[in-house]
């Protein structure tokens, strides 16, 4: 693809308002950690929310989605579509308990709800392993898709591609070192205006490429299997009802995956921590999931249909996507559609960057070795990291040939752990012991299924058997490692149920120790309310979904349940507002 002088312009345009945003929150970043790594805990719902959907939102996303739907039709997405009902449950169990812990990062939270060398063993291996391996994995697979990327759209050799990235990565460390978080987000509010108006755009062009959304539906008629169908069949080959079970029963509560952690967690609770008080913080991760799920699908999976129809024999499905843009768009709109490939990029890598170094320093460094370091010194540290984790992703970028290689090992690594992490906050019996048991049995057994058993978790019917058999020994093993160990210290768990007042069903030996502290109420409402949150959700999305293909009935019916289900959320709403009062 030549670029035009008007392209050069919108990228040019874009990298100077990122480098003015980095300077404009320098001297607001270096006044301590929490501005640093939380904003402050000042940032209002729509910016921590807009920023949650921007850091989802990577580069290489909407390609894994054509991948997806060439592989499944619209009902290859329960993919991720499944991890819906993980990010509700958040918004109305979590949120307001996560924003009252006042921790700094996800991982500090050990040592708020557990006690001694188990909890503190707990913070610090965990601080280490997400804040290098898997961080450093995930941003070397985020690189790998951006190289892809240029070297598909811009028709850079790969030599050329991984030295533009590596420009990417210098400038965007560097920006996100001086801003700390408040610049990220801001940053993360541009990026997602430029890039879901380009997307939008690119569904529009699509579908005038195959003549229409009556011509995109007629051809898809005549594709194999049912593309336009919201749900696999029963004995659909890439996902059987065995499979479809597991994600819809048990991947989006037992499985932690960045940025989809089950009880919350990662950036996401980073974004939480950062908001102003806990009604910003449930109304963040709302909006989140609404954005991510009933907003963004379309633009995606439209333009996924169209390369299907455009393109039925690519050997890559994936690069479908860039074909469209390629070919379909206009002159005009490519350059500033490129850019916005390119500050999904940065969004991505700048979140977790800031996130990763929150662990290091937050969790190692001040937590281990230098309790008494000034703030000044953190700020240091803190920038210093963010640039190492930078070249240490870089590195590794190098050593990386399958992005679905590195999904399967984030998976493995990470199944089975979710009841642990949900029950934690539920049951006061719950210990750090119990904890360390699920994180190393979860990557024990997944990862000997796998490499000693030979289960592949590309095969459907290979991956549910993981799945199914991960979860229930870890969840075997952390209960009886919690019955077989102490429960955490009476003060311990008195402080933890003073500040952050969970729901007293779990919690009645400690409620009774304390009966000045009100406890969170209303969890049987609250349950409701994550429920009709699921109706709104998934009812707007497939309302829309119905409705661009012509099936009016169908949509009518899925608006009325997204209709029923804000209701009751907004119920919800008014009663926890009327509760925080």
């Amino acid at each position: 693809m030549q670029l035009l002088w008007t392209d050069w312009l919108v990228m040019i345009a874009y990298f100077a308002l990122s480098l003015a945003i980095g300077l404009y929150y320098r001297r607001r970043a270096s006044r301590g950690v929490d501005e640093f790594f939380v904003g402050g805990r000042t940032v209002p719902w729509w910016l921590a929310g807009t920023s949650m959907v921007a850091t989802t939102f990577a580069a290489d996303t909407p390609l894994a989605v054509a991948g997806m739907v060439a592989l499944g039709g619209v009902a290859g997405n329960w993919l991720w579509w499944n991890f819906a009902l993980s990010g509700l449950l958040t918004v109305f169990l979590f949120a307001r308990m996560w924003r009252r812990s006042g921790v700094l990062t996800d991982v500090e939270f050990a040592e708020l709800r557990y006690a001694g060398k188990p909890a503190a063993f707990l913070r610090g291996f965990r601080a280490v392993y997400l804040g290098l391996p898997i961080n450093i994995v995930v941003l070397g697979w985020v690189n790998l898709a951006m190289i892809k990327i240029l070297t598909v759209a811009v028709g850079l050799t790969r030599n050329e591609a991984v030295g533009v990235v590596l420009l990417l990565i210098a400038f965007t460390a560097g920006t996100s070192a001086l801003s700390g978080l408040r610049g990220v987000l801001v940053a993360d509010l541009v990026q997602f205006a430029l890039m879901m108006g380009s997307s939008i755009a690119l569904a529009y062009y699509a579908v005038d490429a195959v003549g229409g959304l009556d011509q995109l539906v007629a051809g898809l008629a005549s594709a194999p299997g049912e593309p336009l169908a919201f749900f696999p069949a029963a004995d659909s080959p890439w996902m059987p009802v065995e499979a479809l079970c597991v994600y819809l029963g048990l991947v989006w509560w037992s499985t932690w995956y960045p940025g989809s952690d089950p009880g919350g967690g990662g950036f996401v609770a980073q974004r939480m921590f950062s908001t102003s008080d806990e009604r910003q913080s449930l109304l963040a991760t709302l909006w989140f999931n609404v954005a991510h799920y009933a907003l963004r699908t379309w633009p995606w999976v439209i333009v996924a249909l169209a390369a299907t129809v455009l393109y039925p024999s690519l050997d890559d499905p994936e690069t479908g996507y860039v074909r469209v843009l390629l070919e379909h768009l206009p002159p005009a709109l490519r350059g500033v559609m490129i850019a916005g490939f390119v500050a999904a990029y940065m969004s991505t890598v700048s979140t977790n960057l800031n996130w990763g170094a929150g662990y290091i320093v937050n969790d190692v460094y001040r937590r281990f070795y230098r309790p008494s370091a000034s703030e000044p010194e953190l700020i240091r540290v803190s920038r210093w990291t963010t640039l190492l984790l930078a070249v240490a992703s870089a590195g590794v970028t190098f050593y990386m040939d399958s992005i679905s290689g590195v999904w399967k090992l984030l998976l493995a690594t990470g199944a089975g752990t979710g009841g642990v992490l949900i029950m934690r906050w539920f049951w006061w019996r719950v210990n750090a012991w119990a904890e360390v048991a699920a994180v190393a049995t979860a990557a024990v057994v997944s990862l000997g299924l796998q490499l000693i058993g030979g289960l592949d978790t590309d095969q459907p019917l290979e991956f549910s058997t993981v799945m199914v058999t991960t979860v229930a020994a870890t969840t075997a093993v952390w209960l009886a490692v919690m019955w077989a160990t102490p429960a955490e210290p009476l003060d311990t768990l008195r402080d933890f149920y003073r500040r952050v007042r969970p729901y007293a069903v779990g919690w009645g030996p400690i409620a009774k120790l304390e009966p000045d502290v009100e406890p969170e109420k209303g969890l049987g409402e609250d349950v409701l309310a994550f429920a009709a949150s699921c109706l709104l959700v998934y009812g707007l999305m497939f309302a829309a979904g119905k409705y661009l293909f012509g099936e009016l009935q169908s949509a009518g019916v899925a608006l009325l349940l997204a209709v029923v289900g804000g209701a009751v959320v907004g119920r919800a709403l008014s009663r926890l507002n009327r509760r925080a009062g």
